[in-house]
């Protein structure tokens, strides 16, 4: 069991650091307090996020990966600790992990192009037909 919790700790931590470098940061970052803070104190682990995040950021813009790594390491151990102490964290933490809903919003920028643009999570069974390019 005890691998099991591990594996579930890293998994958040992961899931945890690549939302905070995102642009779902804004949208996730009160439902993860909410989460993380169930016992009431939201407002402390929303805090908690925002300086993890600053520093998060910080190491990864100097290009120093080892403290990024110990932002992520951080977070690991806590999220170990949780679920080592109450069961019923197992399934908050899989619910943490599994890929944030919401809208998505992309802008795309640069030279004017004429063609068919398509950014997608999953496309199944469609068929996309272009305009003839001689008329």
């Amino acid at each position: 069991m005890e691998a099991e919790l591990m594996a579930l700790a890293v998994s958040g931590a992961s899931t945890l650091i690549t939302l905070m470098i995102s642009d779902a940061w804004a949208q996730t970052k009160d439902r993860l307090a909410a989460v993380l803070g169930r016992a009431g104190d939201e407002e402390d682990v929303l805090r908690e996020l925002e300086a993890s995040r600053a520093v998060l950021v910080n190491a990864l813009s100097g290009g120093d990966g080892a403290g990024a790594a110990v932002v992520e390491g951080e977070w690991r151990a806590r999220l170990l600790r949780l679920l080592q102490s109450d069961s019923s964290w197992v399934g908050e933490l899989q619910k943490l992990s599994a890929a944030p809903g919401g809208t998505v919003y992309n802008h795309i920028t640069g030279r004017v192009q004429a063609g068919l643009l398509i950014q997608a999570g999953r496309i199944e069974r469609s068929t996309f037909h272009t305009p003839d390019e001689t008329t």
